[in-house]
């Protein structure tokens, strides 16, 4: 140390310190320059456009397999009478029992099973409606296949090959999946699974009342399994309407054997333009039910 301070501060300092590199490299800016600002890593998030007009049908919470067969019947063959131009699963129609984080009874664990079941099931509906798009919304029962995928192969979580459309043979059955709580629009109408809300408010009374009280917006959703409308108008007098959508699972299952569901579906009528008209119905006895 006392060599090295002689080298630079003795007689021959001034010509030693100049054969010296900095340590630290100025930065090739003046002092008046602004440091940049670092590139954002959001995401962009889309409303998914349905793209259509005419009769959209809606089917939630089927929760395969533990759908109730005369009730998705009934609704299927409703869709069909009227000719949907186009068919949303809007969330739940898998249930996906054996990865839920809630206690689960050992002898009703078989994952594979269940696959088996969800992509029989999109055959037969492929089947029921051949020649018009099918998209499917993934509600939080089919985002229980990610969290598990992150919790048991975090490595591979993100390879394309196990995405959840993927696994169920979407590409070949012509479906579309929606993830990422992403909005689907029929014309102007947005449809939500229901979830995306979050817990701010549990179990309303009226279901269509608290999807209101949240987003202020019409909308139509799932997830509450029952059937209800709330509109109110604004002060200038344009309506907003809410709609929550039944569903067509059993309505006993064991962790629920009491409840306040019913079975539903409904129906969009989307206009040129993007009016839409709703017609909510519910099903009981395998039978659908206007009033």
């Amino acid at each position: 140390a006392r060599l090295r301070m002689q080298r630079c501060f003795g007689k021959q300092g001034v010509q030693a310190r100049r054969h010296v590199k900095p340590v630290v490299t100025r930065p090739d800016r003046n002092g008046a320059d602004p440091l940049p600002l670092p590139p954002s890593r959001a995401a962009a998030w889309t409303p998914h456009d349905l793209g259509v007009t005419g009769m959209v049908g809606v089917l939630s919470d089927i929760h395969i397999p533990y759908h109730d067969e005369k009730a998705l019947r009934a609704a299927v063959d409703c869709l069909k009478a009227e000719r949907v131009a186009a068919v949303l699963l809007n969330g739940d129609f898998a249930d996906f029992y054996s990865i839920s984080r809630h206690e689960k009874d050992p002898k009703e664990r078989n994952f594979k099973r269940e696959l088996g079941d969800v992509r029989a099931f999109l055959r037969w509906l492929r089947g029921e409606f051949p020649s018009v798009p099918i998209v499917a919304k993934a509600g939080n029962h089919e985002e229980r296949f990610e969290k598990w995928l992150f919790q048991h192969a975090p490595e591979i979580s993100d390879d394309p090959i196990m995405g959840l459309d993927n696994w169920l043979g979407f590409k070949d059955l012509g479906i579309t999946l929606v993830a990422d709580k992403r909005i689907v629009l029929a014309g102007e109408l947005p449809i939500l699974h229901g979830h995306e809300k979050g817990n701010g408010i549990s179990s309303p009374v009226n279901q269509a009342r608290g999807a209101f009280l949240r987003l202020h917006h019409t909308v139509l959703e799932g997830h509450g399994h029952r059937t209800s409308t709330h509109s109110e108008p604004d002060m200038f007098g344009r309506e907003t309407v809410c709609f929550s959508t039944g569903c067509l699972c059993d309505l006993r299952p064991a962790y629920a054997v009491l409840n306040k569901w019913n079975h539903g579906a409904a129906l969009v009528d989307v206009h040129a333009g993007g009016e839409f008209d709703v017609q909510n119905f519910r099903i009981a006895d395998g039978k659908v039910r206007t009033s």
